[in-house]
């Protein structure tokens, strides 16, 4: 099966993100103190220092994506609760941070952004039936399972 290969692969991707995209704030914070910039009047050190806090914010949420997805490689099962959550927030994320980096940076990083939306998105779809319900339980009066409410006939008296 490729379920526990696709969750791997999303863990590591996810964490090489983590450090990445940690670096790059940290990197344009530096910048920005170096250069003295100012936006419409804002404080330089101030923007500098955000760039890199927000870039801590995102590599450690990026990495806590990563230890989701190595955490269910492991343990062989589908994400539940608090880890279902936030790799669902990173599918969205990341559809979200495609659709901008068309425009902004290239289609390199969409087509980046997407292949990371896809292993998230994949780590779902390859658990999805792994201990459900067959539809037919779920409608009641169809089917015979445990959500049936189909009576048996009275017996006739012939």
């Amino acid at each position: 099966m490729v379920r526990r290969p696709v969750a791997w692969v999303a863990a590591i991707v996810l964490f090489a993100e983590a450090v990445g995209i940690a670096l790059v704030n940290w990197f344009m914070g530096v910048v920005v103190d170096r250069q003295e910039m100012s936006l419409a009047g804002l404080d330089a050190g101030m923007m500098s220092v955000s760039s890199k806090v927000a870039g801590l914010i995102f590599g450690l949420y990026f990495a806590f994506c990563g230890f989701v997805a190595l955490r269910v490689a492991l343990r062989d099962r589908a994400p539940a609760g608090l880890g279902r959550i936030v790799l669902i927030s990173a599918a969205v994320v990341h559809g979200l941070l495609g659709a901008f980096t068309v425009g902004l940076v290239g289609w390199g990083a969409f087509a980046f952004m997407m292949v990371v939306f896809g292993l998230i998105v994949l780590i779902f779809m390859a658990y999805d039936r792994e201990g459900g319900t067959d539809v037919s339980d779920a409608v009641p009066g169809e089917g015979d399972g445990p959500g049936s409410t189909v009576t048996p006939a009275a017996p006739t008296a012939s």
